[in-house]
């Protein structure tokens, strides 16, 4: 009887196997491209086809091996018991799949080791088989870990992987102007009408922070040597330009022209050595000689 169910399920495996590899030949060879009609679309299409019909293969063949084990299990609980397989390591496999799980969690002698504390007595049992291999499975993880990294040097560690990627997110920055990690090249404007249309530029957006004579309010003082940002007139134009967003400071680009920008900076930069009345406290670091204003 057990010969004969196990005929019927390798035929019908067999033929289900057979019938499912016909088709998808048929299929692979009906789909495959040619350079006229087909194209990396077409490549890619017939990749995924044939991975979904390899993962149906493998999902009927588990599904065949399931029902056979179940249909089956009588047998090999029989096979099982057999003192000369029950112990074995293959015993302890095939008992696996009968549902006796000792190839995993191991088994207990029961053997009392003579200590006894507080009502916990000792036994002389073996750690279980699951956390043994997985101890082992660390000690292979760190020989091949340091084989690979540290000895053969063919990967890189946490700094040198930081500094690539970093190297890697510089090449996507843009280089249009409104980059701002691009530097400008401008100069001071001296002339008094910049200079008078910087002043009414400061007066109308800048001075609710920074003060009427840029003395400091919620913002920095403006007119000592003191600066958060560093550089000069190109500095403060990026500043106001992009904003500090982490210092509640916006970013004016969209609301004042490029002209008006480097009005509104020249302006500052007068400002320099006035000494308003009420000055906040300095912030940051005191700005280089020989250097010209740098950005709060």
């Amino acid at each position: 009887m057990l010969t004969h169910r196990k005929m019927n399920y390798g035929a019908l495996a067999a033929m289900l196997a057979l019938s499912i590899g016909t088709t998808v030949a048929q299929t692979a060879e009906a789909t495959t491209p040619t350079p006229a009609a087909g194209g990396q679309d077409a490549q890619i299409m017939l990749f995924w086809f044939l991975l979904s019909t390899l993962a149906l293969v493998l999902m009927v063949f588990v599904l065949l091996f399931t029902m056979i084990i179940v249909r089956m299990k009588p047998q090999l609980r029989k096979v099982y018991e057999l003192p000369t397989v029950h112990d074995t390591w293959s015993g302890k496999v095939l008992g696996l799949l009968i549902g006796d799980t000792r190839l995993v969690t191991g088994g207990y002698k029961e053997e009392d080791m003579g200590h006894s504390y507080d009502g916990i007595t000792e036994f002389d049992n073996d750690l279980p088989p699951w956390w043994k291999y997985g101890f082992y499975f660390t000690i292979v993880f760190a020989v091949a870990y340091m084989g690979y990294y540290h000895v053969a040097n063919a990967g890189e560690l946490q700094i040198a992987e930081y500094e690539t990627e970093m190297r890697q997110a510089a090449l996507l920055v843009s280089n249009e102007p409104d980059d701002p990690n691009k530097l400008t090249t401008y100069t001071a404007l001296m002339a008094p009408a910049d200079l008078s249309a910087g002043k009414s530029i400061y007066a109308t957006n800048c001075a609710p922070c920074h003060g009427a004579n840029a003395e400091g309010k919620v913002g920095p003082n403006l007119t000592d040597e003191y600066w958060l940002h560093g550089g000069e007139i190109n500095q403060v134009y990026k500043t106001i330009k992009f904003g500090v967003t982490s210092k509640g400071m916006v970013a004016w680009k969209g609301k004042l022209g490029a002209k008006q920008i480097l009005q509104v900076s020249s302006y500052i930069e007068s400002l320099q050595g006035s000494k308003p009345a009420n000055a906040k406290e300095p912030q940051g670091e005191k700005a280089t000689a020989g250097k010209s204003i740098a950005a709060k």
